[in-house]
């Protein structure tokens, strides 16, 4: 397996995993699509000969970065994918200058939450209400580093 920026021949997959692990609030293949053109987007794909088990995407401004979306296939979890999807991110990231990595994730998914604080994030807010299907709240996480 290869952590690898995702490419065109990736999309369909990333967006199939996508309706696998968000259901209806899945992003579509064509706005998975646009980020490929998108010069403030960086994806990243963990590609196992030709198939995608996980992905990560991020948007940077100016120096700060916000990942978007993140993910690996359920029959691959607990393997080191997200953590190798993150690490990958964030070396991507220092070399185009961002200096942070900020994320939502629901406060009720202990498993991404405890990765999150193994990995450095800290906690420095809360988005009331953010997610739907269920209703929950999201908490802000952010991870900063030096150039």
């Amino acid at each position: 397996m290869i952590f690898t920026n995702m490419r065109p021949q990736h999309i369909a997959q990333v967006a199939a995993l996508e309706k696998v692990c968000f259901g209806s609030a899945a992003w579509s293949e064509n706005s998975i699509a646009t980020e490929l053109e998108n010069p403030l987007a960086l994806w990243i794909v963990a590609d196992d000969d030709g198939k995608v088990l996980g992905y990560v995407g991020s948007q940077t401004v100016m120096d700060e970065t916000d990942m978007m979306n993140i993910a690996v296939h359920p029959d691959f979890r607990h393997q080191g994918i997200a953590t190798g999807l993150v690490v990958d991110l964030i070396s991507a990231l220092k070399l185009r200058g961002s200096h942070c990595l900020t994320l939502e994730v629901r406060a009720s998914n202990e498993p991404a939450k405890a990765l999150y604080e193994k990995m450095g994030f800290r906690m420095v807010g809360r988005r009331p209400g953010y997610y739907q299907n269920p209703r929950e709240d999201a908490l802000i996480l952010r991870k900063e580093w030096r150039i």
